[in-house]
């Protein structure tokens, strides 16, 4: 009687799995972020910076899973010079995937570019953990930490105008 259930159950489950197919699972990411995404890299690939931020905020409405998204916003914040918006981004894509070479090699070039030499070491050390060869994501951070300036970047002191004299 009980394999009569599970078959019963087991045919239930068979007729209604085209419903069920689908449903994206948790590491599909929705084809309309990923739409966004690929025209977020497409304005970058032109220098659009600004636009490409829009379509990769539009991306992450639709999907908050989409790293790439995230990767790609951080990419335009750095295109931007906004290293440290960068390096918060690419640590959101290090939380879906602590091992997502691109994010780890383009935070620890964000980081090298604010002064942080020993946190982008850090990250230049994962990669070469995970690659166990050399690989282009660790050539590429070797690089950005040798050319990245020696202490931390603080923006140029803002004159401030005069007071005014009048009583």
């Amino acid at each position: 009687m009980r394999s009569k259930w599970l078959l019963a159950g087991l045919s239930a489950v068979v007729m209604t799995g085209a419903a069920v197919a689908s449903v994206p699972g948790d590491d599909v990411i929705k084809p309309a972020s990923q739409s966004f995404s690929q025209a977020g890299y497409d304005a970058l690939g032109k220098g659009q910076a600004a636009a490409a931020v829009g379509e990769f905020e539009t991306a992450l409405a639709i999907d908050p899973k989409n790293r790439k998204a995230y990767i790609g916003i951080a990419k335009a914040m750095q295109a931007q010079g906004l290293h440290g918006s960068a390096v918060k981004y690419y640590r959101e894509a290090l939380q879906l995937d602590p091992n997502d070479l691109a994010a780890l090699e383009g935070q620890g070039a964000a980081l090298a570019q604010r002064g942080a030499k020993t946190r982008a070491q850090a990250n230049l050390d994962r990669i070469r953990q995970l690659c166990k060869t050399d690989c282009a994501e660790a050539r590429k951070l070797s690089i950005a930490i040798a050319q990245a300036p020696a202490g931390p970047q603080t923006a140029a002191a803002t004159p401030t105008p005069p007071a005014s004299t009048k009583n």
